[in-house]
């Protein structure tokens, strides 16, 4: 095996810029207290910080009109038949129900009664639901992507973004995951493959521009 770096390694290979297109949207993956409630099983540590960064981001967004889309996940309590293998695999995933205060929004995010929330079973915010076409039709080519966690729900959601035929921007403060490691890991395979990882101040600038 190289000794080389990562970025070494896919220098002048992967790690292209796709920058912002003409119009963006900002969607807000799955921000629920499960992931920032202590002591919860899907509790995340970066989740809370995601969630700090996030208000100025979102509060930007609606500032300068631009598109604003919220996820939450809900299944069917009793048999969850609605999540099929991955609550097997994933069991945890069954706090996320209707009722369960894991389940709710949180506070500091909460979506605006005109602001669209896309409510999924599985990792992306584009499979099996109308999030795709909805942004088309507006026409909308770039999406800008806060939330959690980095290594699941973001990162799914990013490479559907891409195949899906939008420009795909993560704002790295605004995601979070449980664990450094994998954090960062997925920041990097996305920001090389799928989409551009910038800067809070970056998304907010691009928010602001007429």
């Amino acid at each position: 095996m190289s000794e080389q770096s990562a970025d070494a390694n896919y220098q002048g290979v992967w790690g292209n810029r796709i920058g912002f297109g003409k119009k963006a949207a900002l969607l807000m993956i799955d921000f629920m207290q499960g992931y920032t409630t202590e002591g919860a099983p899907l509790f995340a540590p970066g989740v809370v910080t995601a969630v700090a960064e996030s208000v100025e981001l979102l509060a930007t967004a609606r500032e300068h009109g631009i598109a604003v889309v919220h996820t939450n996940i809900r299944y069917h309590p009793g048999h969850f038949i609605d999540g099929g293998i991955w609550v097997k695999k994933a069991p945890v995933m069954k706090d996320m129900v209707e009722g369960n205060p894991l389940a709710a929004f949180c506070a500091e995010v909460l979506p605006q009664a005109d602001e669209v929330v896309i409510t999924k079973q599985y990792a992306s915010a584009f499979f099996g639901s109308s999030l795709a076409p909805m942004l088309h039709a507006q026409g909308i080519d770039t999406v800008v992507l806060a939330g959690c966690s980095t290594s699941g729900c973001i990162r799914a959601t990013a490479v559907d973004a891409v195949q899906h035929g939008f420009r795909t921007i993560v704002v790295r403060e605004c995601v979070g995951d449980r664990h450094p490691a994998p954090h960062e890991a997925n920041l990097f395979d996305i920001d090389s493959k799928y989409g551009d990882v910038v800067s809070k101040q970056e998304a907010m600038s691009k928010f602001r521009e007429p």
